[in-house]
C-alpha cells in the first residue's frame, strides 16, 4: 500500500511559520548532505500533495527552473504528478495538477489508486489535518536551529504519539527527524 510521507521544515520549538506567517527564520542554506538526504527520501515517491498557499509559490518556482537548483531535482519536481488541496480554487491554474477539496479524501483516493509513495508538503492546515486524521505514515521534520516563540504549529492540538526512526544532523546545522506514529 502507498505510504504517505510528510516533509516539513520547522523551528526547534515546532513551528512551520512564525508570527503572522513569517518564514524569515528559514535562512539556513542547505549543505550538500541535506540534499542527498532529501533525494533518498524521494525514492519511491510518485505523487505530491500540496496545500494551495504553498503550491502558489512552489509550483512556479520549479517551473521557472532556477539555475541554483540541481537539474535532476527540477526535472523530478516538474514531472511528478501533484494534487493541490484547496477550498478556494475552482480549477487548476497549473497544467496537469489535480485539485481536491478534502485532504482526507484525496489521500484515501491516492492510496486506492495504488502506485508509489505520496509526499505531502504544507501548509499548516493541510499538515495538521493529515496528521489529525492519522493518515501520515512517516514524518520528516527538518529542524532549523532557531526558535520563534509562536506561530503556525506543525502538529494539531492535543497529543500526537510518535516514535523516532532516525535522527540525521547535517553540516549546515539543520537536523532531520524521521518519525512514525507510535503504535496504539
Amino acid at each position: 500500500m502507498r505510504r504517505l510521507k510528510l516533509q516539513v521544515q520547522t523551528t526547534v520549538d515546532g513551528f512551520m511559520a512564525g508570527p503572522d506567517g513569517a518564514m524569515d527564520w528559514m535562512s539556513t542554506d542547505w549543505s550538500d548532505d541535506v540534499g542527498s538526504h532529501v533525494e533518498a527520501l524521494m525514492e519511491g515517491v510518485d505523487h505530491m500533495i500540496l496545500g494551495r498557499r504553498l503550491a502558489e509559490g512552489f509550483i512556479p518556482h520549479w517551473l521557472a527552473r532556477p539555475e541554483w537548483e540541481p537539474e535532476e531535482s527540477i526535472d523530478w519536481m516538474n514531472a511528478t504528478p501533484k494534487t493541490v488541496v484547496t477550498t478556494t480554487l475552482a480549477e487548476s491554474p497549473w497544467d496537469g495538477v489535480a485539485l481536491a477539496r478534502d485532504p482526507v479524501g484525496a489521500v484515501e483516493g491516492l492510496r486506492a489508486a495504488g502506485g508509489g509513495d505520496v509526499i505531502a508538503y504544507g501548509g499548516g492546515t493541510l499538515v495538521r489535518s493529515l496528521i489529525g486524521a492519522g493518515l501520515v505514515d512517516e514524518v520528516h521534520l527538518f529542524v532549523n536551529p532557531v526558535a520563534v516563540g509562536s506561530g503556525m504549529a506543525v502538529f494539531p492540538q492535543g497529543m500526537t504519539p510518535l516514535r523516532t526512526v532516525g535522527v540525521h544532523p547535517f553540516a549546515c546545522g539543520i537536523t532531520a527527524l524521521h518519525l512514525e506514529p507510535a503504535a496504539g
